[in-house]
């Protein structure tokens, strides 16, 4: 009995591992930059009092806009496909902006999350319309803010501040990927999972990378 357990065992993690990397599209290579130099979260008030920066952080980045009915769907999808799976990692945040005046509505909205999930990672932040529109503008995308100033799509945004996603690759059948769409649970399951998952590995493996050095320096 013993002996079949440990063939067993030694069958079946190879497959394992292999599954494990294949899930991800890019299988854990760094995911390709789309643009740099996205504005900052200088102008803009967080619910609860924090200062917050893109810079340092991998930041999901979305727009819920003035009407937050609207997108409350989309909201628990980011939660459950993306935020309750990452919230852990150190230097990971959410962030959302939406119109000043929307800030009671999006109290609700937290208490209504937070009964599933720990929504200290996720930031609920607030501004002027103008300031809005400048700082969507700085990401360099084919989409558009609707005129509650929202948009279904959200971003991933590095430690430099710059925007990541997928390029053009005919080789793997791939498109470019500017954004995920949190109302298709279906590209938030088959794509960004993916795409959060080889960005934090990435730098998982820069972190290891940094102590091994400090410590041959030692």
């Amino acid at each position: 009995m013993k002996k079949f357990l440990i063939l067993g065992i030694l069958f079946a993690l190879p497959l394992v591992a292999y599954l494990f990397f294949a899930s991800g599209v890019h299988n854990f290579a760094k995911l390709p930059v789309l643009h740099t130099e996205i504005g900052n979260l200088n102008k803009f008030t967080s619910l609860k009092g924090e200062k917050l920066q893109l810079k340092d952080k991998i930041t999901i980045l979305g727009f819920l806009g003035d009407d937050i009915d609207a997108v409350e769907g989309n909201a628990f999808n980011l939660n459950q496909k993306i935020y309750k799976k990452n919230h852990t990692f150190k230097d990971f945040q959410l962030v959302t902006i939406s119109p000043y005046g929307t800030e009671e509505r999006t109290k609700q909205l937290l208490k209504e999350l937070g009964v599933i999930t720990d929504m200290s990672n996720w930031h609920f932040l607030f501004g002027e319309p103008e300031d809005i529109k400048a700082l969507f503008e700085t990401l360099k995308v084919p989409h558009n803010l609707n005129n509650d100033l929202a948009t279904p799509y959200v971003y991933i945004i590095d430690k430099n501040a710059s925007r990541r996603g997928r390029d053009d690759d005919p080789a793997k059948n791939e498109v470019k990927v500017d954004g995920y769409n949190t109302s298709s649970v279906a590209d938030l399951s088959n794509v960004m999972v993916d795409d959060v998952k080889v960005i934090l590995a990435e730098y998982r493996l820069e972190l290891k990378k940094y102590k091994r050095e400090q410590q041959r320096k030692k």
